[in-house]
């Protein structure tokens, strides 16, 4: 049997069953490599109960520094029985298979063309360990050690990393690190370690990923930040799965940076709302009347607030929304990840809206986004939805450290103070006077006599005076058309990256590849893996909507371009041909809505199908369960 064979290039799966502590222990795992300065990317699968299901976590190996998933199963280490059939179906050929040979292994789960590693876990817990719930947490543990011995992982790192979590616990430090040693002594004792596949510290690392310019993020936490550092004061919100953590770590912060210095009152209001209408509500209200507010909310949140988002698009009220997708439709999948909300935000509220969107693809674009959000709201005067998704805001990602720019102001927008208002010649609130679509708004308060006007979410004329006439509807419906196109020139441009060299072309056809989000790194390589077998494909990162006109020249410079999205019908390529006016058959969807993140090799294979080729070097793999 060929066994499979990497050095800081594979892919290590761990199932276990829900609320049995696993998360910490694999957590320590992942974290070991990337302090050995290897690129790693963790992810975690876990089913929406509280216990008792399956959960499966994935780390990605990568000298080249790939965050996205790849694909296939190299090392599979299952110790539940519930997942086992299906974790053994995973297995590459010529992979590895650890499990817990308390009890023999079922015939009907051997394989011929993969290497097994049976670890009696629960039987050595059983015999170190008086407490049933000790013997739980500390299987995973042991676990660890193992991996460590097998994989050729630094155990003084562990023994770091234990340290810094339990500091002033010693009793935790030493029952956890004792628990180590028995899982690598175990695997030293009784296999060939390390295995074919195996870490090097340092070797092979990507040169533009190196662990001393990268941290450790997730998404979720990287808004929050953003949040702060971009000046909001208020969070108005509805607990959901999987954007409750943006709240989370919003209110952890604000206790620390919005307290003030002199008197220790608080400088700012996080209100749990009892509904998502009420939430969107309650931060609409805040905006109107001068703060910085935003909500945090997924789908089903989305989809409740559409008639608000409305409200503030037509008043013209700055608002921000992080939405962190999660499958659909309606309730979903909780703690599954999709980009399946790409529609319903754009064109949210029933009538004529277009809403600004911005698509981070990182935990550090999720910071910068989110502080640009807050400028593009109030210099819009219109909501703006930052599009995360559960990938993106509940896992951890190698990032570069957050940086932020002291000499920063916040861009208010057009707003009118009182020496402002005593210069107007003429002020009304829906008055166009710069030709743009935006006009000039005031804050409750600022001059005793003037810049008062009615809020109206129903038609009004450009003083803000109720009207019914079709033809002060049709003034105002152009120009937040017009204000719409004025935004193209504020929201980030596409990323493009400089086509990879393909030593001998297989096709003449110009091919081209459009992303965003969490789509963007698998994408980037599957890209390399088909220019690799001879096909050219050039690349854009879609960042923001409305789209920027070099998509538009992007796409008419290509003959097919591929659109790559995780969800069932093309929402983003639909929402192209929508906006820009392209033939639906000059774009090519790639779609993944399994509810787990898209992988380069389902891109790559996609893209050969669609080209009508197929590469020799392709492997047939055992179908993914999860």
């Amino acid at each position: 049997m060929k066994h499979i064979e990497g050095v800081n290039d594979f892919v290590v799966k761990l199932a276990n069953v829900n609320g049995t502590g696993s998360a910490s222990a694999n957590h320590l795992f992942a974290k070991a490599i990337f302090r050995m300065g290897i690129p790693v990317s963790p992810r975690n699968i876990f089913p929406s109960n509280i216990q008792g299901l399956p959960t499966w976590y994935e780390v990605r190996v990568s000298s080249k520094g790939y965050l996205g998933r790849r694909g296939g199963i190299d090392l599979m280490l299952s110790i539940n029985p519930q997942s086992m059939e299906k974790d053994v179906a995973s297995v590459e050929p010529g992979g590895y298979f650890v499990y817990d040979s308390t009890k023999p292994l079922a015939q009907h789960l051997k394989r011929d063309d993969i290497s097994y590693f049976g670890i009696p876990l629960t039987q050595m817990c059983m015999r170190e360990y008086e407490n049933p719930r000790l013997q739980q947490l500390l299987k995973n543990v042991v676990y660890v050690g193992a991996l460590a011995a097998l994989l050729n992982i630094k155990f003084s790192i562990l023994k770091d990393l234990l340290s810094v979590q339990f500091k002033g616990k010693e009793k935790l430090i030493s029952s956890n690190v004792h628990a180590l040693e028995m899982g690598y002594q175990y695997a030293t004792e009784n296999f060939n370690c390390p295995l074919p596949i195996r870490l090097e510290a340092g070797g092979n690392a990507a040169p533009h990923i190196q662990e001393s310019e990268h941290i450790l993020m997730n998404g979720n936490t990287a808004a929050a930040l953003g949040a702060i550092y971009g000046g909001a004061t208020v969070a108005a919100w509805y607990p959901i799965t999987p954007s409750t953590s943006v709240v989370d770590a919003f209110s952890k912060y604000a206790e620390r940076m919005r307290i003030d210095p002199g008197s220790g009152k608080k400088n700012f209001a996080i209100v749990q709302a009892e509904d998502e209408l009420a939430a969107m509500g309650m931060a609409i209200g805040a905006g109107w009347n001068g703060a910085r507010a935003f909500t945090a909310t997924s789908g089903p949140g989305l989809s409740l607030m559409s008639e608000f988002l409305g409200l503030a698009y037509f008043a013209e009220i700055p608002v921000v929304l992080i939405d962190v997708q999660r499958s659909g439709p309606s309730t979903g999948m909780p703690t599954r990840s999709q980009q399946s909300d790409i529609l319903a935000a754009a064109y949210a509220s029933h009538g004529d809206t277009k809403h600004v969107l911005l698509f981070p693809a990182t935990p550090r674009e999720c910071f910068d986004m989110t502080v640009q959000a807050f400028d593009l709201a109030e210099q819009l005067q219109t909501p703006v939805i930052i599009m995360s998704d559960l990938d993106l805001g509940m896992n951890d990602w190698m990032s570069p450290p957050l940086e932020w720019d002291d000499n920063y102001r916040m861009d208010r927008g057009k707003v009118l103070d009182a020496e402002g208002l005593d210069k107007a010649e003429k002020w009304g609130r829906y008055l166009d006077v710069d030709g743009d679509g935006i006009c000039y708004r005031t804050l409750p308060g600022v001059h005793p006599e003037k810049g008062a006007y009615f809020t109206r979410g129903s038609s009004k004329n450009e003083m803000a005076v109720y009207s019914e006439s079709g033809e002060d509807y049709v003034k105002n419906m152009d120009r937040l058309l017009r204000k719409f196109e004025t935004a193209k020139a504020y929201v980030p441009a596409p990323k493009t990256h400089p086509p990879i060299k393909v030593k001998k072309l297989k096709t003449k056809k110009k091919l081209g590849a459009l992303f965003f989000g969490t789509s963007a790194s698998p994408a980037y390589e599957a890209v390399e893996m088909l220019a690799d077998e001879g096909y050219l494909i050039e690349t854009m990162r879609i960042r923001a909507f409305p789209f920027h006109e070099s998509l538009d020249e992007f796409i008419h410079t290509h003959e097919q371009v591929f659109v790559i999205e995780q969800n069932r019908d093309g929402q983003m390529r639909r929402l192209i041909i929508n906006e820009c006016e392209i033939p639906p058959g000059k774009l090519t969807p790639v779609l993944s809505y399994s509810g787990t993140p898209i992988t380069a090799r389902m891109i790559a294979d996609n893209i050969r199908k669609a080209l009508n080729t197929q590469s020799a070097e392709v492997v047939a793999l055992h179908p993914e369960t999860v």
